[in-house]
């Protein structure tokens, strides 16, 4: 039983260390649309 949690163990560690990688180098694009907002004055103070 042993060599079965060290199996599963290893397993998880590879697939932890891989999606930190894929991650780390996924080149994700930053979001390209205009976002404008009305803001009312009354949330101002004067």
């Amino acid at each position: 039983m042993s060599s079965l949690t060290r199996i599963v163990a290893v397993l998880l560690l590879i697939v932890v260390i891989g999606g930190i990688a894929a991650l780390a180098m996924w080149d994700i694009p930053a979001p390209s649309s205009k976002v404008e907002k009305v803001i009312p004055d009354e949330r101002f103070q004067h």
